[in-house]
Order: C-alpha cells, then sequence, then structure tokens
C-alpha cells in the first residue's frame, strides 16, 4: 500500500470519526459546519482568484458573483442543516447516508482507479478512470446492506437507484472541483488535509450530496 494511500485511508477515518460526532452531539455538529464551510468558502475563491486574475471591471465583477454566490451556497447549506438537526432531527439519517455515499464514492474511485486503471473518464480530471467511477458506484452500493434496516421505508431497487443517483452528483462535484483546479494550475485547494489537501478536495461531492440525497431519500 502507498504512502499516499495510507495517508488518505488515516484521514478518511479520522473525518468519518468526526462525522460520527456530528451526528451525535449538535454543539460537535454546528461547530464543524461553521469552520468546514469557511475554510472551504476560502479555499474556493482563492481557486477562482487564480483563475481570474486581471483587475479589469469585469473580472472584479466575476471574482464577486463567484464570492457572492459561494457564500450563500455555503451559508444556506449550513442553516438548512441546522435547521434539520433542530426542528427534524430523525431525518438526520438522510444527511449521514448521502455523506456516507460520497465518502465511499471518493475511496472507491481512488482505490479502484489505481489498481485497475484503464481508460481516462474524461479530460477535465486526467487521474480520473472510468474504473473509478465503477468503482464509486460499486464501493457505494456497499452501504445499503448496513442501511437496509433504517432505511426501510425504501426498497432495495429504489434505494439501489437514489445510492447511484447520490455517487454520480459526487463526482460530478467532483469533476467540477478538478475542474477549476486545472484551470487554477493547483494540484490542491490547500494542504490541511494529509493525503487530500484541502477540505474542499474532500467535500467537493458532499457539498452536492447533501442537498440532493436528502430530497431523494425523503421525497421519493
Amino acid at each position: 500500500m502507498s504512502t499516499e494511500l495510507k495517508k488518505r485511508i488515516i484521514t478518511s477515518l479520522m473525518l468519518l470519526a468526526l462525522l460520527m460526532l456530528m451526528y451525535f452531539y449538535s454543539f460537535i455538529m454546528i461547530i464543524s459546519l461553521i469552520v468546514i464551510s469557511m475554510i472551504c468558502w476560502v479555499e474556493f475563491y482563492a481557486l477562482i482568484s487564480k483563475i481570474i486574475k486581471k483587475d479589469s471591471i469585469k473580472d472584479k465583477f466575476f471574482r464577486f458573483l463567484y464570492k457572492s454566490t459561494s457564500l450563500l451556497y455555503f451559508s444556506l447549506l449550513i442553516f438548512f442543516l441546522i435547521y434539520i438537526e433542530t426542528y427534524h432531527s430523525n431525518l438526520n439519517i438522510y444527511i449521514l447516508y448521502s455523506i456516507l455515499v460520497a465518502i465511499f464514492s471518493d475511496i472507491g474511485g481512488f482505490v479502484f482507479g489505481k489498481t485497475f486503471k484503464g481508460k481516462k473518464l474524461t479530460k477535465i480530471s486526467p487521474n480520473k478512470t472510468i474504473s473509478g467511477s465503477i468503482g464509486s458506484f460499486v464501493l457505494s452500493l456497499s452501504l445499503i446492506p448496513f442501511f437496509n434496516n433504517v432505511l426501510a421505508d425504501h426498497n432495495l431497487l429504489i434505494l439501489s437507484l437514489v445510492t447511484i443517483l447520490i455517487s454520480l452528483a459526487s463526482q460530478l462535484g467532483d469533476l467540477c472541483i478538478s475542474f477549476l483546479k486545472r484551470k487554477a494550475k493547483v494540484k490542491h485547494t490547500s494542504n490541511i488535509l494529509p493525503g487530500h489537501g484541502g477540505f474542499l478536495d474532500r467535500v467537493d461531492g458532499i457539498i452536492f450530496t447533501i442537498p440532493m440525497g436528502f430530497a431523494l431519500l425523503n421525497f421519493i
């Protein structure tokens, strides 16, 4: 096992432990969400600043637009999660499942991609492979047996379809940030997390899977 993979797995386990603490303790969740969201927003804006470097009125406008839009999105996401925790805590399982699908998608993509390699998935991110994408779906689906009882309202077929869609959203979010990193000519959004880079590198899929996963699990 490579050093990079070891770092990635250890960091993922630490983040998973934090996730569990957030699930059981509201104050940890609220503090963690605020801190992580602020870091992610700073990392995102740093990418945009590297991509749009000029000081023309047009470029300043677009930097402001990206800055304000991303800040609004992260703020709404935080308020949404706090609202669910405060008034509908019984629905936390939907959020937890969505986040775990994103995490397993990331790990599955990395492990399968490194193991089987093969044809590249897209030019947006040269390191992404078709085998890695398949691995993301496979490892995500492996969660179903562990959540089959707590998500008993959803039959196996529906839960499998929802899981695949959540994993797809996670992969698209990953590709979106990868595209921005490619444009900014950087490998990671920062170096705060060993083996992963920045928080935005870690949660690029999660910030999309939370609203989608919650909506799918809640309304289907």
